[in-house]
């Protein structure tokens, strides 16, 4: 049986007088558990007040799938409060690591003490804030991290391919190089006219313009291609099937080259076919540098976008463009949109500069995508609508989905209330989304949803 003494080492059973506390030593029901079992589970509901007289509970909460440890409590203690008051299911998991003795409290037990004794309410409530805003803060920067790690492989992802192409290219260049040189040599032996060489020459520096600039229409490309290989083979070219596609993407005409190896074809040299070589692998070189500064480009577009995303190099509050911020969340999620999803942009392209916290604005903008992707599945339209309203700016963002279902849309703005399964949603995104935008911005949040359309409407006050 549970005894006085142990209730009154609880600072809020103090304030309850002597009967009640006999009245609850009495329908106290003793639970032992063991190392490593289970007290209570996250997901599960509430199951009354736990009063822990012996032993050491540690606390977790799954996090991407992961149970991440956040505190720890050791006799004498209590706790299971938080789903009561709430009416939420358990937040978190709790673990026996000694050998525990806890006695429990049912829940109708506990709500009448709340109700009779009004310093008892004050003391447990006091309590609970304290948990609560320990707990919201756990998940608060775990919630960062997350994002964070969600959002850095994604630009590891987008980083590989241009990075990848790169080093590819870099790689096989000296080789390319050098044999372009003997060739340069061995031509350059044989004393052939002036003449002769400008046509090589114009013939290289066309190829040239159509490889940098994308001259070449794609859809007729594997036909040309075809046509060439014919002709090379007829010609006898070694590897005929490695030179066709360079010369084809170079929009070399068979004709050009009919007229340009005349005078090589009874030749017993490699300079027979040496000219074909020397043009297929001067157009590859090119196409080598081509990709390879594309993919710098794209390397040096994603960091300059996470640099912005984030205003590394800024102070707190700056003044913002709205559309670049958004432009650099949406690239932040590129790996996740071109998996399925359309995005529609319509900007208004007068809207002014913000005064604003910069990377908290994009923290809203991220969650807001975030968790329309989510709910389109990775599939549908995503519509962003920029607008000014009376001193304000106002910006939509618009999915696809299946919906906020009309019971719970007061509630989704509540901490640790969230639709997703357990681990996979702390209910801390939306509430740091109002958070920033009413307490950090002085502006405003609203939602309208129903099936297939699901539309957030932010609106935040225009820098004087």
């Amino acid at each position: 049986m549970l005894c006085i003494e142990d209730l009154l080492n609880l600072d809020p059973f103090r304030y309850l007088p002597p009967e009640r506390l006999e009245w609850v030593c009495e329908r106290a029901q003793i639970i032992k558990h063991q190392p490593d079992e289970v007290v209570v589970q996250e997901g599960e509901p509430a199951r009354g007040l736990l009063i822990l007289v012996m032993g050491q509970v540690g606390i977790t909460r799954r996090s991407e799938g992961i149970e991440m440890p956040i505190g720890q409590h050791t006799a004498p203690s209590f706790f299971g409060e938080i789903p009561i008051l709430t009416g939420e299911l358990v937040p978190v998991t709790m673990r026996a690591i000694t050998a525990c003795k806890l006695y429990q409290v049912d829940e109708e037990d506990f709500l009448k003490l709340l109700h009779e004794c009004r310093a008892f309410e004050r003391g447990i409530f006091r309590i609970l804030h304290q948990r609560t805003r320990g707990l919201e803060s756990f998940i608060r920067g775990r919630e960062k991290m997350a994002a964070l790690g969600t959002l850095a492989a994604g630009l590891a992802h987008e980083l590989n391919n241009p990075a990848a192409a790169l080093v590819r290219g870099l790689r096989e260049l000296p080789a390319a190089v050098l044999e372009l040189q003997r060739m340069n040599l061995v031509y350059g032996q044989r004393q052939v006219d002036e003449a002769h060489t400008q046509q090589w020459l114009k013939l290289r520096d066309a190829g040239y313009e159509v490889i940098l600039n994308d001259r070449l229409d794609p859809v007729s490309l594997s036909d040309r291609e075809e046509a060439l290989l014919d002709w090379l083979e007829d010609y006898g070219v070694e590897q005929a099937w490695k030179r066709a596609t360079p010369l084809a993407e170079a929009g070399v005409e068979i004709e050009s080259l009919e007229q340009l190896m005349a005078r090589w074809r009874d030749d017993p040299t490699e300079l027979r076919e040496m000219g074909i070589h020397w043009l297929a692998l001067s157009f590859e070189v090119m196409s080598m540098i081509k990709h390879g500064l594309r993919g710098a480009e794209r390397i040096s577009e994603l960091v300059q976008a996470m640099k912005s995303y984030s205003y590394l190099d800024q102070g707190v509050r700056q003044e913002v463009s709205l559309h670049q911020g958004i432009e650099d969340t949406l690239r932040m999620f590129s790996n996740k949109l071109k998996q399925g999803i359309t995005v529609e942009r319509d900007y208004d392209q007068t809207m002014p500069k913000l005064l604003a916290y910069g990377s908290e604005l994009n923290q809203v903008w991220t969650n807001l995508i975030d968790n329309a992707i989510d709910a389109m599945n990775g599939k549908g339209t995503l519509k962003i609508i920029t607008r000014q309203s009376n001193q304000f700016a106002q910006v939509d963002i618009i999915d696809s989905g299946s919906g906020i279902p009309p019971e719970i849309q007061s509630r989704i703005y509540e901490p640790f209330f969230t639709t997703k399964t357990v681990g996979h949603g702390s209910g801390l995104g939306l509430e740091t989304t109002r958070r920033i935008v009413e307490n950090r911005h002085h502006g405003t949040i609203a939602l309208e949803s129903q099936p297939g359309k699901t539309r957030f409407t932010v609106c935040l006050p225009l820098s004087p």
